[in-house]
């Protein structure tokens, strides 16, 4: 096997690895629907090398927000059960991002831009710039639009007081 052919089958193998948690946690997703009769439709997908799962409602998302939590701290324990719940089932670690009625992908876009407010006021001023305490995702977002502004970040603290602090150039 040549070199080109072993990496376009480790990228095989690592697709079909991520769909099949993909698939687990539908699965185990769809169970807790059933017991807490919620509708919601499970939509999968692998973004940036980890399973993307999300819960998704056309009916008013009102029940789904039960799910999400006060500023997504049951969405979080609901990833983390997910998890395990493949962890359980394949004995790999997995890095599995759950969405619930568009929560994450509203974040996502609200920190994307908190990041680049952050990176034009370091950009201005030339101090550094702390920001409030993150949630692991919510960094590597943070993270992300401040690298695609030119500057560099790096996270302090501890969990859960853990927060970016954007740097001059």
């Amino acid at each position: 096997m040549t070199e080109a052919t072993t990496s376009a089958a480790e990228g095989g193998d690592t697709l079909t690895r991520l769909e099949q948690e993909g698939e687990i946690a539908a699965d185990y997703l769809e169970g807790l629907l059933d017991i807490a009769d919620l509708d919601g439709d499970i939509d999968m997908d692998v973004e940036a090398d980890r399973a993307a799962v999300s819960i998704v409602s056309e009916s008013d998302s009102r029940d789904l927000s039960k799910l999400v939590g006060r500023d997504g701290e049951v969405l979080e324990a609901l990833q983390e059960l997910t998890r395990l719940a493949v962890h359980r089932e394949t004995g790999d670690r997995s890095r599995l991002m759950l969405d619930i009625a568009g929560f994450r992908a509203q974040k996502r876009t609200e920190l994307a831009e908190l990041g680049a407010q952050a990176a034009d006021e370091v950009k201005s001023s030339g101090e550094p710039v702390k920001l409030k305490p993150m949630t692991p995702f919510e960094r590597k977002v943070v993270h992300d639009a401040v690298a695609a502004a030119g500057l560099r970040s790096e996270s302090e603290g501890e969990e859960p007081q853990r927060f970016v602090v954007v740097l001059p150039a």
